[in-house]
């Protein structure tokens, strides 16, 4: 498998450059969900810089500073700590602040949750280490987490031993829709919106991919072999975070099978509601899933909202994967990969929207449209696909997104029309504008009117004429 070129952190990059471009200590940590690309920015970062990178695991803290003092032996050539290793935290902090008293050394320790498993002390430790060693010097010490609840427990939130010692912190999230075009150059953009339908844009799961193979082939071989590593994925997430993981793959399959409104997911799942809203709080926390509101609501903590899968990978394992695993178990994968082919499309559809938000925000780079805030509209009769507010001159953006075989008409147009003047958001001078994305292209009906009315069509065959 090729090497894929390095994308899309550029604003991470920057963050962590100017930081080390500052005189004295530094200490920046770096979290996010699993496989979304960490440790790359890092090693990226680290690059022809004095650097030591240590890998934690889930060994005892005995094992940990062995490990780790014959990681900082080999770096200073040191023999005997090559030999030995460290015995305590307390000679680790006394030798890292001997040798980072004059020199700018990066120390990278990633997967810092299995220290605390190690250790439940351990961030008290590090507190105290940096007071008392390292402050003074000009280490750069970066503490890496995939566990996104244990990092905010431990190092963000304002009650851990380590809140008010970081310089910076980095939430290291998802690669826009974009990257995957850079990624696989050569594949159509309604072929990179499948890919996203699969995979969102989690670099390690889009770096198994064969690029030159049809997207059910890429199905095939990279998920529905039982022993390949995005076919247990969602299972090793959920049970590296979960001591009890049963009740949130109830929860998660209810939700990728179409049940969104909360009484929708406790019928559905049988759970009490107030467990069920604690399920949920836990699952938006880790970012796995999403509240989404109406996004004209005023008052939107007191909105009941519908939930979504935010990860995409999540939602199609959900949805294809985790129902029909006893046929993957047998060897039976053309059984699952025929539903797939079924209902794929029909999926793809359902996360078409998510897709033409994220090209929302490269128009407005381009100053093809503004707005301050985007997301969906419905109420108890009527839904709008995309709806973005700009604040600053009173106009809101109506959209529709379709992915048909068939030319986006007129009646499309007319129907958005229609909906959009139910929604009085601003009081004064509200000005309407609207955008409609094709897979398919527009009839010439919807391109003559769009010519006189101001509409903007996108055709995704077409968009990075639109962006690039």
């Amino acid at each position: 498998m090729k090497e894929f070129k390095f994308v899309n952190r550029t604003s991470e990059l920057q963050t962590l450059e100017k930081l080390y471009n500052q005189p004295g200590f530094q200490f920046v940590p770096i979290y996010g969900r699993r496989r979304v690309g960490k440790t790359r920015l890092v090693k990226e970062f680290i690059k022809n810089k004095k650097a030591i990178y240590f890998l934690s695991d889930s060994i005892p803290q005995t094992q940990q500073l062995k490990n780790l003092g014959q990681s900082v032996g080999e770096f200073f050539n040191d023999v005997i700590l090559m030999q030995n290793g460290f015995t305590s935290w307390d000679q680790f902090f006394v030798y890292i602040n001997e040798k980072a008293q004059r020199q700018r050394i990066i120390f990278v320790i990633d997967e810092f949750p299995y220290l605390v498993i190690a250790n439940s002390a351990i961030a008290t430790i590090f507190q105290k280490g940096i007071d008392e060693y390292l402050k003074q010097t000009e280490l750069f010490l970066v503490l890496m987490g995939s566990s996104i609840g244990m990092m905010e427990k431990e190092v963000l939130h304002y009650k851990a031993p380590l809140y008010g010692r970081r310089t910076a912190s980095i939430e290291v999230k998802e690669m826009n829709l974009l990257s995957i075009h850079e990624m696989f150059p050569d594949k159509s953009f309604s072929d990179v919106i499948r890919l996203y339908a699969i995979f969102g844009t989690i670099p390690a799961y889009l770096e198994k991919i064969n690029p030159r193979k049809d997207v059910f082939s890429i199905i095939k071989d990279s998920i529905l072999e039982k022993y390949s590593f995005l076919y247990n994925e969602v299972d090793f997430i959920l049970r590296e975070e979960f001591r009890e993981p049963h009740n949130y793959f109830v929860i998660l399959k209810s939700i990728a099978l179409g049940k969104h409104k909360l009484s929708e997911i406790v019928n559905d799942t049988g759970f009490e509601k107030t467990m069920v809203s604690r399920y949920l709080d836990i699952l938006r926390s880790l970012h796995i899933i999403r509240k989404e509101i109406p996004i004209t609501e005023k008052n939107p903590e007191k909105s009941k909202g519908i939930y979504k899968l935010y990860d995409k990978y999540f939602n199609f394992w959900f949805k294809f994967i985790f129902p029909n695993r006893r046929w993957i178990e047998l060897g039976q994968t053309d059984i699952v990969l025929k539903k797939i082919k079924e209902e794929f499309e029909h999926h793809v559809s359902s996360v078409f929207e998510d897709a033409c938000i994220e090209l929302c925000y490269s128009l407005m780079k381009k100053n093809i449209m503004q707005f301050t805030r985007i997301g969906s509209w419905w109420s108890k009769t009527d839904q709008i696909d995309i709806v973005a507010l700009d604040d600053s001159s009173n106009t809101i953006w109506f959209g529709e997104c379709k992915w048909s075989t068939k030319k986006v008409g007129t009646n499309i147009y007319y129907d958005l029309l229609k909906k959009s003047h139910n929604i009085h958001y601003y009081p004064d001078n509200q000005k309407n504008k609207y955008i409609l994305f094709s897979k398919s292209g527009f009839t010439s009906d919807m391109i003559m009117i769009a010519k006189t009315n101001d509409v903007l069509l996108v055709d995704i065959n077409e968009i990075l004429d639109f962006i690039t």
